[in-house]
Order: C-alpha cells, then sequence, then structure tokens
C-alpha cells in the first residue's frame, strides 16, 4: 500500500481534545506528591548529600583530597565540567535548531530539553568555581573596572569558558521562559479564588505569565521574539562546546593539539545530550501517562539522531589516529597509541565500545523502537561520553613530553563522590521542575494536535473550479 505523502501525519497519537491536553501536561502539579516521588527524591537528595560532604572535605582539607598530580593537574573537576556543559546542548538544539527547521515532533520534548538545559549548565558551572583552589576568588574571572587597572588575562581559554557558558546560560534561560508565559497563563486561568493556596498560585502565576490575554497581538509579538532568540540561540550550540573544547585545543600537550576538537565537542555534547533527554522521557512519559504526547515515533527519531551523531563521533576517534600518523609527529603518535594500548586502554576501549558500536543497533527498527534497549543504549552513551572526557583529559596529561614525570592517575573516594553529588543535584532540579512547571509545553502541543491548522482538502475538478471562482 503506497505512503499518502500529503497527509501529514500527526505527532500526538488519538484525537485529544484541547481541554484534555490541559489537564493531562497539568496533572503532575495539581495532585500531591505520591510515595515514589518522595522515594526518588529522597535518593537524589542522598546523592546530592555525597557530593557536598565531598566538596566540604575539600574545602576543609585542601584539594590535595583529590587525585591530581603531578603532571596530571586536571581531574575530575575539568572532566565532569566539559561533561555537563554537553549534556546541556541538547535543549538548544532540539528547541532552537527543530524549532527553525519547523520540526514538529519537538514539540512533546523541547520544553524538558530546555530545562535539563538549565540544569545542566547549573551543574557544570560549580566545577570550574571548585577547581580554582580558592572559590571566594572566583568574582576575578569576572572583568571589572577597579583602581589598579588588573585585568583578567583574555588570552585565556578558561576566561573563554566564563564568557561563553554565562551567555549560553542566559539566552537559554530567556528562551526557556518566553515558551513558559503561555502556559502560566494557562495555569493561571484554570485556578479558582477557593482557597488561600489557590489564590497564592493564581497570583504567582498571574506575576509570571506577565499580563498575558491569549490576544492576537499577544501572539504576533511571541512568536517573532521567540523565533529571534531560537536564532539567536543556534549559533550558541556550535560556540560554547568549541570554545570549551579550546581548553585542550590551544594547547601543545600531546593528544589535544588538534583542529578536529570543535566539531568533535559539538557532536560529542550533541550525542550525550540527547541520550540523556531520552533517558528522562521515557521514565517521565510512563509515570506521568502522556505516551500518546511524547510518542514512541518521537523517541524513535531521537535515536535516528543518536545513531547520526554517533557516527560523526566515531569518525572524528579515527581522524585524529590519522591525523596523528600523516603528522610525521612521535610524539603525537604515541600519545594515541598510549590512549589505546597504554595504561588506561580500559577506560578508552570502554568509551569506543559505548559511544561507536552500541549506538549502531539502532540501525535494526524492532531495536530503535523497543523502549527497555533504548534506555539501556542511552545510558551506555552517557557513560561513554563520560570516559571520552576522562580519556582526553587524563591520558595526555600522564604521559607528555618527558617520561621522567609520566604519572598514574587514580581518582579517590572525595573525586567519586563529587562526580555522584553532581547527578544528585541534576536529578533533584529535575524532579522538582516536573511537580512545578509544565514539562511539556502547552501552547505548542495544542498548535500540532490534529485539526489544529487549516488545510486545504483535495477537491474535485468541478469543486475546484467553483473554490477558485
Amino acid at each position: 500500500m503506497a505512503t499518502d505523502i500529503t497527509h501529514e501525519v500527526s505527532v500526538i497519537e488519538g484525537k485529544p481534545t484541547l481541554k484534555e491536553i490541559d489537564a493531562t501536561i497539568i496533572k503532575p502539579m495539581d495532585e500531591m506528591p505520591n510515595i515514589k516521588f518522595y522515594i526518588a527524591i529522597g535518593f537524589t537528595l542522598t546523592l546530592l548529600l555525597i557530593g557536598v560532604i565531598s566538596l566540604g572535605m575539600a574545602f576543609y582539607r585542601g584539594l590535595g583530597l583529590w587525585g591530581v598530580n603531578n603532571p596530571v593537574g586536571w581531574g575530575f573537576a575539568i572532566i565532569n565540567f566539559v561533561f555537563w556543559v554537553g549534556i546541556g546542548h541538547a535543549g538548544t538544539l532540539i528547541s532552537a535548531i527543530l524549532f527553525l527547521f519547523r520540526q514538529k515532533w519537538r514539540t512533546g520534548i523541547a520544553r524538558f530539553a530546555e530545562g535539563m538545559t538549565i540544569f545542566a549548565v547549573m551543574t557544570a558551572g560549580l566545577f570550574p568555581l571548585i577547581h580554582v583552589g580558592r572559590p571566594w576568588l572566583d568574582g576575578y574571572l569576572m572583568p571589572h573596572p577597579n583602581q589598579h587597572n588588573l585585568w583578567v588575562n583574555f588570552t585565556s581559554p578558561l576566561l573563554w569558558d566564563v564568557f561563553a557558558v554565562s551567555t549560553y546560560f542566559t539566552v537559554s534561560f530567556v528562551f526557556w521562559y518566553m515558551g513558559l508565559v503561555p502556559d502560566f497563563a494557562t495555569m493561571r486561568d484554570r485556578l479558582k479564588n477557593s482557597t488561600i493556596v489557590s489564590k497564592v498560585k493564581k497570583t504567582i502565576y498571574s506575576v509570571l505569565s506577565l499580563g498575558w490575554r491569549f490576544s492576537n497581538r499577544h501572539w504576533s509579538h511571541y512568536e517573532m521574539m521567540y523565533l529571534v532568540l531560537a536564532g539567536f540561540a543556534t549559533p550558541l550550540v556550535l560556540s560554547v562546546h568549541t570554545i570549551v573544547s579550546f581548553d585542550f585545543a590551544v594547547s601543545i600537550v600531546p593528544g589535544w593539539h588538534t583542529t578536529i576538537f570543535p566539531p568533535y565537542f559539538v557532536a560529542g555534547a550533541v550525542f550525550s545530550g540527547f541520550a540523556m533527554v531520552q533517558n528522562a522521557l521515557i521514565i517521565i512519559r510512563k509515570v506521568f501517562n502522556m505516551e500518546h504526547i511524547v510518542t514512541l515515533d518521537t523517541l524513535e527519531k531521537m535515536n535516528k539522531v543518536i545513531i547520526v551523531t554517533g557516527m560523526m563521533v566515531g569518525y572524528a576517534y579515527g581522524m585524529e589516529f590519522f591525523i596523528a600518523w600523516y603528522s610525521g609527529h612521535e610524539v603525537e603518535s604515541f600519545a594515541f597509541l598510549n590512549r589505546a594500548f597504554g595504561p588506561y586502554t580500559w577506560a578508552y576501549w570502554i568509551m569506543v565500545s559505548c559511544n561507536v558500536i552500541f549506538p549502531q543497533f539502532f540501525w535494526i527498527k524492532k531495536l530503535r523502537r523497543n523502549i527497555p534497549f533504548m534506555f539501556v543504549v542511552a545510558v551506555l552513551v552517557n557513560v561513554g561520553m563520560w570516559f571520552e572526557r576522562f580519556v582526553i583529559t587524563v591520558t595526555s596529561l600522564s604521559r607528555d613530553y618527558l617520561p621522567s614525570s609520566w604519572a598514574y592517575y587514580v581518582p579517590t573516594i572525595y573525586d567519586i563522590g563529587l562526580l555522584i553529588g553532581s547527578f544528585g543535584f541534576f536529578f533533584t532540579l529535575l524532579l522538582l521542575f516536573t511537580r512545578t512547571m509544565p514539562v511539556i509545553s502547552i501552547a505548542e502541543v495544542k498548535s500540532v494536535v490534529a485539526g489544529s491548522q487549516p488545510t486545504r482538502h483535495k477537491l474535485g475538478h468541478h469543486e475546484e473550479d467553483e473554490h477558485n471562482g
């Protein structure tokens, strides 16, 4: 049977009414949290507490508690920073770039991806502040006039990180809030002034909705501003992780000094970000009965993006070895052979297996649409992407130009505690997000539901003549 390409398949399953869409998306905020929610947030807060204790001990005893040594001066703090910045990339990609390409399947996942971007960048931002060793001096990272005419080092890529990440966070936050304004107005109008709690909530939503009245003028200004912000946010997807890659690429350390790092880091960031969004949405759509909004077709499209970006990452892995060989530079060649066959062989092949081999199973449609399988693969992708940052950072530093200064890096329990704490911080924010704001955009879902857009039906010749005049 031939596919009818003149009929666009709805990205929302069934034919829910607009009122049913409101009720489904707002339901998590209307109901009292159940025991499962308290168990989940208790678990994430426990992880966060482990991180707080590890950080407190580092402040009290000093960074000597970490596994960093000479020459491995960068350890888990920088690894975690690059990892969490990468996680935040999928949000802007899904929201801005797919919006500019008018991809309707993004509507069910964009809001959550945007929120995840905010929380991932917040998590990432903690680690450079910790890693400086004297966090009470972090204010000096920002250039500001002072009587000593003392300025920051504008030629340092670490300072470029400050500007890039802070700009990315600001634009992403404004973009996220802009999309929430119509939804705040919807929640405001649903509330009745029957109890004190509802009056307080209505007041809060009234303030947050900025006087939104669903008028044609409001929608016109909203759509124009949303388009402008999407266009402004799109180059940030490329620029932010490009600048993060400069932390490594502008140095002369073997294994870092390579021009493939910027596109390689961007592809890896989108790769890991999509995997994290998918992991969280698989759980949310099941817990809150949103399978008809975040459909299996949407998850399958995300898996296709994971295949493409995974192949880009795999290409970069191979090209690194080719460039090292083609350069004829003996030290550079050794650096990459050392990654694959040196003391950190185990970390390198975990990285390759998780990032290159396992995503290839998504070529099989049955596996690409199998939810338990895609959940496991997405977890493995993020494991692999964390190990990628570990391999890049540690292997190049542990064996550089002088064999006399080689050393083996072993993370301590405090390093691992900070990593665990970062996941606790991130997932605690996500859980609070699901209970306080709509994780799916009400306005955008309504705009793509069947029958919401004007369509021109196929007419016969006689009807078409009458239609034309």
